[in-house]
């Protein structure tokens, strides 16, 4: 994982409207993605290395520090733009599942059991499969990418499970480090629900996740999410459950600590550059205005639910 230190990277600045992906824009940086434990620390921007021939500029993501998202501005010679500010949510794993469950509302507590007990019900059972060792991934990727291929985060935001060999080599090469915890939920035999995360510095990231549309009225993913989070809390094994970049309701409702964070690209004052970024500001201010909207008329929901039944 290339966390922590800067890299050369081709990034896809894309163009979104809600969750529908219009297209996007190839630009290679030069990367560096903030660790938790830096995010911690606290600091702004951090000192910009010399940029390579063909490198547009930098992408810096998770600096710890609030940010306006949309916002363009002048960092010296540069054009700075500020893609994303959110809460940062990770989950501290040093004390034990019970003392976390405590965290929530006597309401949250029992209506997250009143779901994995639905779900449980309904499946005949509780089966949640975790994969760790070099040997075990094999099965989990041909399991979990039969979810992904169906699932809206793979059709409609382009992250689903990864299959190029490359991905699946480091995958293993982490596993022989201990350092990859993989789960799977079945529903009476069937693979519905699947999350992956590596390991960076003892701290687990939240990197892919999917679940088949089919089963989202069973809520799979939270049902996923809190089971594989106990045993992570019985494990006793990592610091730190990184939710990564950008906030969600999901991520808010199980996280214990939430710093503000954003993301900075940091280009070269070309014209080509400078119509990227206005371009991209102005598609994400209408589909904010368009999210608003919706919401105003109560329609967002819905909408929503439609787009991922649609993909």
């Amino acid at each position: 994982m290339s966390i922590g230190r800067w890299h050369a990277y081709d990034h896809r600045l894309t163009y979104r409207v809600g969750e529908i992906t219009l297209g996007g824009v190839r630009l290679p940086v030069l990367r560096k993605v903030h660790a938790l434990n830096e995010i911690r620390r606290g600091g702004g921007l951090p000192e910009l290395p010399a940029l390579t021939p063909e490198a547009a500029g930098y992408l810096i993501a998770g600096v710890p520090q609030a940010g306006v998202a949309g916002e363009v501005s002048r960092l010296g010679a540069y054009l700075r733009y500020c893609t994303k500010a959110y809460l940062h949510c990770y989950i501290d794993l040093s004390g034990d599942f019970a003392t976390y469950q405590a965290k929530f509302s006597g309401k949250t507590r029992s209506g997250i059991s009143r779901k994995v007990r639905k779900f449980t019900e309904s499946a005949g059972g509780e089966e949640v499969r975790r994969y760790t060792r070099p040997g075990e991934l094999d099965e989990f990727f041909r399991l979990a990418r039969s979810v992904s291929s169906q699932s809206y985060q793979e059709r409609l935001l382009d992250a689903g499970l990864p299959t190029d060999e490359r991905f699946l080599a480091t995958a293993k090469a982490a596993a022989e480090r201990d350092e990859v915890r993989a789960y799977l939920l079945f529903h009476r035999g069937e693979p519905v629900s699947y999350l992956y995360c590596p390991v960076v510095d003892n701290v687990l990231l939240y990197d892919y996740l999917g679940y088949l549309p089919g089963f989202a009225s069973l809520s799979v993913g939270t049902v996923l999410q809190w089971l594989a989070l106990r045993s992570l809390f019985d494990e006793r094994r990592f610091s730190a459950f990184d939710f990564t970049e950008g906030e969600s309701d999901h991520k808010r409702l199980f996280s214990t600590h939430q710093t503000p964070c954003s993301n900075h690209l940091i280009l070269l004052p070309t014209v080509r550059n400078r119509v990227v970024v206005h371009a991209h500001r102005g598609v994400d201010r209408f589909s904010a205005w368009a999210g608003a909207t919706l919401e105003r008329y109560d329609l967002k929901r819905k909408v929503r639910r439609f787009v991922r039944r649609a993909a």
